[in-house]
């Protein structure tokens, strides 16, 4: 018995080898993402039934428009030091000391900025009241995932596990006791921010040596290097939360507050599934990072990877597009069944978003970033663009509609791009999940 755990100790803490590793990596992934997630879905659902439509709009419009402010604190650099740090263990505390306060002279000025601007953004009172409070949580959260670049570059994917955990179990228990007293959406607010604080903090703690040799290690040198190694990276970060967040924010101009929260009723399943492509992708890439200059083993990275995500993807999407009601009504409440059409329109997205994480991770990885940038270009002007177009006349429906419209566009370009890695052998693997998808068809 001793030995087992003994060895199961060794298997989840330790590397030992390019496959264990990955797969130690992708267990603590898995837990990071899924446990992360889980929990603090617990305390969304219990606050957008107690809430309302109504306030629970206007958190989620907050939360969206201090997110979509503020997506420039990172311009990447979390990917860069990932990246570097892995490749160049030497250089690991520069590269976190020079991109921590680069990444800290962004917030301050982004938070000052945000406070300043965010009162003419909206004239709902609930939500104004919430911005000061959001813009501090999307600060502590971005210095977190900082740390958590660290973590992933050394291959300890625990000790991200550990903080999540850490931020989300505080988020619920703190959320679940302040709704019960005091059911507002500045009670949800004050919840999360303490969780993030917290989170911070057990991330930090496991790095402190590089933390203390801030001041020793900052690099003025790298600064340079790390902002033009950052910044395609982060174009495509900037597509992701422009995808996200516009939509929320673009809805409260358009439309109304009640809506956002039906919108994001909506959005919540599904990029709590979004999670699962993370699970694969996420892990690969220091591996595919290592590879890169062997294109046959790096193709078969890739192939092995985009066959897990497809097979997770297609059930998924068949699942929820003809249970989409169904599970809308379950998970929030009778009041939320309007926010159902639009669940079912952006499952549709699930393969586009699904195959796009591998394929800009193995961008990325091969150092191919110019690529990063139409595509990024392609993903965040089309969504602006179609929110525009599709908004004031259909709604959330509309805006699920512009989400998917646009993953299509700009995923086909970067499929293409990848496509000497991939080929046609790709499709020939797919025959199982087709039959896999059409029995789950037609059991639903």
């Amino acid at each position: 018995m001793m030995e087992t755990a003994k060895k199961l100790k060794g298997f989840l803490f330790e590397n030992r080898g390019v496959r264990q590793t990955v797969l130690k990596n992708t267990f603590w992934l898995g837990v990071t993402q899924i446990a992360g997630r889980v929990l603090r879905g617990f305390v969304i659902i219990y606050a957008a039934r107690i809430l309302g439509a109504e306030s629970w709009g206007a958190f989620s419009y907050a939360l969206g428009i201090a997110a979509f402010l503020t997506i420039f604190s990172d311009i990447g650099i979390t990917g860069i030091i990932t990246r570097e740090a892995a490749s160049k263990v030497e250089l690991r505390g520069q590269y976190l000391a020079t991109g921590f306060v680069i990444k800290s002279i962004i917030l301050v000025v982004e938070i000052i900025i945000f406070i300043l601007v965010a009162p003419f953004l909206s004239a709902n009172l609930e939500v104004r009241s919430l911005f000061p409070i959001v813009a501090f949580i999307v600060a502590l959260d971005g210095l977190r995932d900082l740390t958590s670049g660290l973590a992933r570059a050394t291959e300890r994917f625990e000790l991200e596990t550990n903080s999540v955990v850490i931020t989300n179990a505080a988020i619920v228990i703190l959320g679940f006791i302040l709704l019960t007293v005091h059911p507002t959406s500045q009670a949800l607010a004050s919840s999360y921010i303490v969780g993030s604080f917290l989170g911070l903090i057990a991330i930090i703690y496991p790095f402190r040596d590089y933390f203390t040799g801030i001041g020793k290690n900052f690099s003025r040198a790298l600064i340079k290097p790390i902002i033009m190694g950052a910044w395609p990276y982060g174009l495509m970060a900037l597509m992701g939360a422009v995808m996200i967040n516009t939509d929320l924010v673009m809805i409260g101009i358009f439309r109304s507050v009640k809506e956002v929260g039906f919108y994001s009723a909506a959005q919540r399943p599904i990029q709590l599934l979004y999670i699962l492509a993370g699970l694969v992708a996420t892990p690969l890439f220091p591996v595919m990072t290592r590879l890169a200059s062997r294109k046959d083993e790096f193709g078969e990275i890739m192939r092995k990877g985009l066959m897990i995500v497809t097979m997770i993807a297609i059930p998924a999407t068949i699942g929820c597009f003809f249970m989409a009601k169904e599970i809308t009504t379950f998970l929030f409440g009778a009041e939320y069944a309007t926010a159902s059409m639009g669940f079912r329109i952006l499952s549709l997205t699930f393969l586009t978003t699904f195959m796009s994480s591998m394929f800009g991770n193995a961008i990325y990885a091969l150092r191919e970033e110019r690529n990063l940038v139409t595509y990024a270009v392609l993903g965040a002007g089309g969504n602006l663009l179609f929110n525009i177009l599709f908004i004031p006349t259909y709604g959330i429906e509309g805006s699920a509609w512009s989400t998917v419209t646009t993953q299509i566009i700009s995923s086909t370009y970067i499929w293409t791009k990848m496509w000497r890695y991939v080929g046609w052998s790709f499709f020939g693997q797919l025959k199982r999940v087709a039959l896999a998808s059409g029995v789950l068809f037609f059991f639903i």
